[in-house]
């Protein structure tokens, strides 16, 4: 990785917003425990809070034009994970529900129907993983198959863990948005499944 020479934050958050894909990096790696521990405490779950944190540097990095108008970051940064963190538990709240209703009707059906709602689920799934772009189908399946942490994948794949990082967290926003079209998929059930491996 390359060495980055910052001269202030408004330096930094200018170079990121022009796309300084090393000063972006710099970034994330200065603010990534401080806010995984604050998100941490939002949500009670380490997984979880791993996965907004990442959400969360993906939105700043898409949105990072409106960087160079930032003065300081830190409360900036804070703002829009307390605001994602909140917005995310209200949706897994109503994911809950819907999660409760789906299984109550499951245990009315029979065994047979039953095997016929899980073969569903993983026929979709599957659909949902076979649409993802090689390289992030490959992550994911070694994440999840192969039971692989993100360190030994980036070394089995022989690319950074940034992108390892990245491809998983790209993955399960793909996954999630193809199950939402299929109302028998149970969202909080994969959401609470999948491997997401440090």
């Amino acid at each position: 990785m390359n060495t980055v020479q910052i001269n202030s934050e408004p330096d930094l958050l200018f170079r990121v917003s022009q796309g300084d894909e090393a000063a972006f990096a710099h970034l994330f790696h200065t603010y990534q425990n401080r806010l995984g521990a604050f998100v941490m405490q939002l949500t009670g779950s380490k997984p979880m809070a791993e996965e907004i944190v990442q959400e969360i540097f993906i939105r700043i990095w898409e949105k990072r034009d409106k960087l160079s108008q930032v003065e300081h970051f830190h409360p900036y940064l804070y703002a829009v994970a307390r605001n994602y963190c909140l917005s995310f538990l209200k949706k897994l709240g109503r994911e809950l529900a819907r999660k409760q209703a789906w299984e109550i009707s499951v245990v009315a059906t029979h065994d047979q129907e039953d095997d016929t709602v899980i073969k569903d689920y993983r026929r979709i799934i599957d659909q949902a993983i076979s649409e993802l772009p090689a390289q992030r189908q490959k992550v994911y399946l070694l994440s999840r198959d192969e039971g692989l942490r993100q360190a030994e994948i980036a070394e089995r794949m022989a690319i950074s863990l940034e992108t390892v990082k990245k491809h998983m967290v790209l993955a399960l926003r793909s996954i999630r948005s193809y199950a939402m079209a299929h109302p028998e998929i149970n969202l909080l059930m994969l959401i609470l499944t999948t491997p997401f491996r440090i």
